[in-house]
């Protein structure tokens, strides 16, 4: 078994591309050294429609730090974000120009898998039962949809992953994936969540706690309107889960 955080980010600001470009390099460091010191063996880099490649290790690590970097990006559909991960995901996507059925197929053309990200929060990307999904995701930010998540999962008949959404360094590793593989490499990752060869942990210390609230506030105050598609839910904030009648 791997511990593999499915999503997590080289920066910590957007726009300034060229600036993040000359930092991305520094931050995949610093993602792949704190993911060590929490115990995991990769994380998947899924930076908002772009894919850098990284400099890594015959064993697919970034030097240094004994952790495999999985390959992936966000994609930002008309309906919400999808991850896209894998050996070969695209370089570069155009926010809102691809429909989540557009993005499923892009990804395994590429032979990566397509996960719904933070389902319940800026998107209804999960309200569309025709598009073939291969996972949906328990985001680190919002683990109290927790509930929410996993009866969706049931009733899409999908695997649960789960990933961070770390877009500093010390956020990584709050939740993440177990694969059941021989290796970690992308081709198993893919093999092992599209298999359902996949449980997910949920990381609840004190610090994850008040991390949470933190992004939970500066959210509401810098993007109070940040919603795709008309209704969409978790505007600021997810719902609270209901209880199972």
């Amino acid at each position: 078994m791997f511990a593999v955080d499915l999503h997590a980010h080289t920066r910590f600001f957007h726009g300034h591309r060229a600036l993040g470009d000359r930092f991305d390099p520094i931050g995949v460091s610093l993602l792949a050294r704190v993911a060590s010191w929490r115990d995991l063996d990769g994380v998947a880099t899924t930076n908002h429609d772009y894919y850098t490649p990284f400099d890594r290790d015959e064993g697919g690590a970034i030097p240094g730090s004994g952790t495999t970097i999985i390959p992936g990006i966000e994609v930002s559909t008309t309906h919400g974000h999808v991850l896209v991960v894998g050996p070969d995901p695209p370089r570069e996507t155009v926010p809102l120009e691809y429909t989540p059925a557009e993005a499923v197929e892009m990804a395994h053309g590429r032979g990566c898998v397509a996960i719904v990200a933070h389902p319940f929060r800026n998107s209804t990307v999960a309200t569309l039962d025709e598009v073939p999904f291969d996972a949906i995701e328990i985001n680190g930010k919002h683990p109290r949809t927790q509930p929410l998540v996993e009866r969706l999962a049931r009733e899409r008949d999908l695997p649960l992953v789960a990933g961070s959404d770390a877009h500093y360094p010390f956020e990584v590793g709050r939740a993440y994936t177990r694969i059941d593989a021989d290796e970690l490499t992308p081709e198993s990752v893919v093999s092992a969540i599209r298999d359902g060869r996949v449980d997910v942990r949920i990381a609840r210390r004190p610090v994850d706690r008040l991390l949470r609230r933190g992004y939970r506030a500066v959210h509401r105050r810098k993007h109070p309107g940040d919603v795709f598609g008309e209704g969409a839910p978790g505007v600021g904030r997810p719902p609270e889960p209901e209880p199972e009648s």
